[in-house]
């Protein structure tokens, strides 16, 4: 049976708000909402610098503002640093599992804790199962165990050509085991593994602090609102072959 993208809600620009990541200046997104997406057709999204969380699909539209930059690592290419390789290192006893979507509550749990510890912000059960456990499209999630016990979860999508991070939360009791950047390791590994060509980031801002450990991840490409390509932004300005 053929299975067709289905439109739940044309594109449109959402109300201006308050940026978490450059105070001071207005957000605003371009949004729609869909399911039955297909592994191409995702890909093709994610390749025009679109982002989802389960049927919601936006990128940014700020006005006068293109700081918000799609990055995405060409897995093949990519070697780790030497401090992520200490945090391979230290992170060696945390058992991660990558398969398909799980409900549990402890996943809940870590959300809420790592929501409210890290961005003061209190969040719903209602709005977690939406953005994580209603897919439109290829998924899976990722568990990061120590001894046995749920300390991490991440949540990828999964296009013809690339794993792409929807979102990672952890306990903050183990921030000391910096799993936000293991689990990207770990996420770049699985990349590989399973042939695919990139890894996607998300968003990087310039001067967020919240953003800055995506620096470390290179090569990296970023894309091009302007010429919609993408680059490597340690060489010449210009278009790669896709």
């Amino acid at each position: 049976m053929l299975v067709i993208m289905q439109i739940l809600q044309n594109p449109s620009c959402e109300i201006p708000e308050d940026c978490p990541y450059l105070p001071g200046r207005p957000k605003s997104s371009l949004s729609f909402l869909a399911r039955n997406i297909k592994a191409e057709e995702l890909n093709r999204l994610l390749t025009r610098g679109w982002r989802k969380f389960g049927p919601y699909f936006f990128q940014p539209a700020c006005p006068g503002c293109r700081q918000c930059i799609p990055v995405r690592v060409p897995v093949a290419d990519f070697r780790p640093s030497r401090g992520q390789r200490r945090v391979e290192r230290k992170g060696h006893c945390v058992d991660v599992r990558f398969g398909p979507l799980r409900i549990t509550e402890r996943a809940f749990e870590i959300y809420r804790e790592h929501s409210l510890r890290r961005f003061g912000e209190e969040v719903d059960r209602d709005s977690f199962l939406m953005h994580f456990y209603f897919p439109s499209g290829p998924v899976l999630q990722s568990e990061y165990r120590l001894n046995g016990r749920l300390i991490g979860i991440g949540y990828l999508d999964r296009s013809s050509e690339a794993l792409s991070s929807i979102y990672f939360c952890y306990d903050p009791e183990f921030s000391h085991l910096r799993l936000g950047t293991l689990s990207v390791l770990h996420e770049i590994s699985y990349t590989r593994q399973l042939g695919l060509r990139y890894y996607y980031l998300g968003y990087f801002v310039s001067g967020s602090e919240r953003m800055a450990y995506k620096d470390s991840f290179r090569p990296r490409e970023h894309y091009n609102w302007q010429s919609r390509c993408w680059r490597n932004p340690e060489q010449a300005d210009q278009c790669p072959a896709e």
